[in-house]
């Protein structure tokens, strides 16, 4: 199973359209406007709200807490590294491993692969692809993915 994620190229927030593997639209990711830190809100197609990725503010390196159906499921934290962003993560069970910057690495649950993440090139916007060796991981692996993003922008821009 694969999800698409694609940046919206004119937006004032940091906002991403989510396709199914048929580029049917399933969600829709925004980041509120006027917040103290980074706030980014995943929706359905129906508007109804499924998750929250929070900001913990006064942390010394970027730090997200991941919220899904208004119960806090875990947070990444970016550990301090020179050459390469490196997270310390609290998110079933899970682990990640690979190139973040360049949008190519894989979670895992024990030693297995469950989720795939690599960038698409020739895309108007930023177009990533998220493959799942299981259905049941796609809502909390896109919240996962997402809260990464924040926490490379948040540190890049900050």
């Amino acid at each position: 199973m694969r999800l698409l994620i694609k940046q919206r190229v004119f937006s004032w927030t940091d906002s991403y359209d989510v396709y199914d593997e048929n580029e049917n639209a399933k969600y829709f990711v925004k980041a509120e406007f006027f917040s103290l830190g980074h706030q980014l809100h995943i929706y359905d197609r129906n508007d109804r709200e499924l998750g929250v990725i929070r900001q913990r503010l006064f942390t010394l390196l970027p730090a997200f807490e991941i919220e899904i159906g208004g119960q806090v499921k875990g947070e990444i934290r970016k550990q301090f590294s020179f050459f390469k962003p490196r997270y310390e993560i609290d998110y079933n069970g899970w682990r990640v491993e690979g190139d973040f910057l360049g949008w190519d690495y894989d979670v895992y649950n024990g030693c297995s692969s469950i989720i795939h993440i690599s960038k698409e090139l020739f895309h108007w916007g930023d177009t990533y692809t998220i493959n799942f060796a299981d259905p049941k991981d796609e809502l909390e692996g896109l919240m996962l993915v997402i809260a990464i993003d924040a926490a490379n922008c948040t540190q890049n821009n900050g």
